[in-house]
């Protein structure tokens, strides 16, 4: 059935009858859809002000890269580090990871090259790996592998370059080439190459890759020396330390101890089972990416306890949902469409996950919780990586209610999971395809 003229002019008389319409169009029209519709209670149900907090550090700012959660996890890390060094705040060098993180992603990406040769170019799951091989986003796991290969380092140690803070060009020529060394790869194999001959290829590709990371975001330290003075003004110096031996000293977390729930209450995904996502990774022989799903009392649970022991919980969720940006507010309610334009968007958490509408794609951290009375949380504080503009000076207030909704996953030591959870670990891990929505990489900026 077409849009015929007498239909449109249905349409024309459904809207001019109603004069609250043109009021709305006359708003929309000069301050947009968001701004016309927000609620005008909004603030008053965020007072910035939280029952429970951790340590945090000053705010960071990831620019122009999907790095967030890198910035989450070495903002959740460098809490520990404070603690050690006795300083007041402190900064990883989130160029370092980046450098390490583009090449193991590289290698990654090759690696699967060679294992789906024999697949035909056009099946699903080679376009798949041909479509974004070396973006910016991760996920805890993938974070944790590089921690534990490669350390950490403070951010004087390796600053920021024009292309850590700004990685769109760097990312353009260094996917044309990864698909480029991809085509190659696939004409040896149907050439005859053996798998010892692939690897020697891929291995003359990843040594350009290196040249281009080092030009473009600089050496990688092997050993570093760090001076500073201490929250007593003491002056202190660490001379030729690797940056696994800084991690392994001045952050001492043991990684195989924190773990990732998920909250994903769609039918093919059951609670209490751990799942993992196929050719999804950046450190090729670091552990596969592992969740645990379940329900989303669960996540908040282990949050709060981790907490209220001051330590801070790195999370994922779809930050452009509900969230006020210039008032750091994630609220449900922040925009009021039903008197704007008549309707809500009315799906719930697990059909915004099976019809494309909502995923992963942001990396925050916790630093607090305010709970009520009866110890439910009411709203959670959060430390964001986009500076300090907004907000409280780059602290963020999510109403719980939107965790409910659009938040989707923590990373939180063992201990602060019932153990009745931690037994999906011990079950096998069900695979998912490199497409399910719980393969999202966060990376908004």
């Amino acid at each position: 059935m077409k849009i015929t003229t007498d239909l449109l002019k249905q349409f024309k008389h459904d809207f001019d009858k109603n004069p609250v319409n043109h009021a709305v169009k006359n708003a929309m029209s000069k301050v947009g859809l968001n701004k016309s519709s927000i609620d005008n209670n909004l603030t008053r149900r965020h007072s910035f002000v939280f029952s429970h907090e951790t340590k945090k550090g000053d705010i960071t700012n990831q620019q122009s890269s999907g790095r967030c959660w890198m910035f989450a996890a070495l903002n959740t890390a460098r809490v520990d580090t404070m603690k050690k060094l006795n300083v007041k705040t402190f900064e990883f060098s989130q160029n370092y990871t980046l450098f390490w993180d583009k090449l193991e992603k590289s290698n990654y990406f090759l690696e699967s090259i060679i294992e789906t040769a024999g697949e035909p170019l056009n099946s699903r799951l080679v376009q798949h790996l041909l479509l974004d091989p070396i973006q910016d986003g991760g996920q805890w796991d993938m974070f944790s592998g590089l921690l534990e290969k490669y350390g950490a380092v403070p951010k004087s140690v390796m600053p920021e370059t024009y292309h850590s803070s700004n990685t769109r060009e760097l990312n353009q020529l260094l996917t044309a080439k990864l698909r480029e060394f991809a085509a190659k790869l696939r004409d040896s194999h149907k050439g005859g190459k053996s798998s010892d001959e692939l690897t020697e290829q891929k291995e003359v590709c990843l040594s350009f890759v290196y040249g281009l990371l080092t030009k473009t975001l600089g050496e990688v330290p092997q050993t570093f020396s760090y001076e500073y003075r201490d929250e007593d003004n003491q002056f202190h110096r660490m001379t030729d330390i690797t940056p696994q031996e800084f991690f392994k000293h001045y952050v001492s977390w043991d990684l195989d101890e924190r773990i990732s729930l998920i909250n994903a209450p769609t039918e093919d995904k059951p609670y209490g089972k751990a799942y993992t996502v196929k050719y999804l990774g950046t450190v090729k022989e670091g552990k596969a990416i592992t969740y645990v799903n379940a329900p989303i009392e669960v996540l908040k649970e282990a949050a709060i306890a981790s907490i209220k022991d001051g330590e801070p919980v790195w999370f994922g969720c779809d930050v452009g949902k509900m969230l006020e940006r210039e008032a750091g507010i994630m609220d449900d309610k922040a925009y009021d469409y039903k008197a704007t334009l008549g309707e809500t968007v009315e799906l719930t958490k697990a059909q915004r996950l099976d019809y494309g509408e909502s995923l992963l794609t942001h990396a925050m951290v916790f630093v607090g919780v305010d709970l009520d009375d009866q110890g439910n949380p009411i709203k959670w504080k959060v430390e964001n990586s986009w500076g300090d503009k907004n907000g409280d000076k780059g602290i963020y207030s999510m109403i719980d209610k939107w965790f409910d909704e659009y938040n989707y996953q923590v990373a939180v030591k063992r201990q602060y999971i019932d153990e009745e959870w931690l037994k999906a670990l011990d079950q096998p891990v069900v695979e998912l395809e490199p497409w399910d929505p719980m393969g999202s990489l966060a990376l908004v900026k």
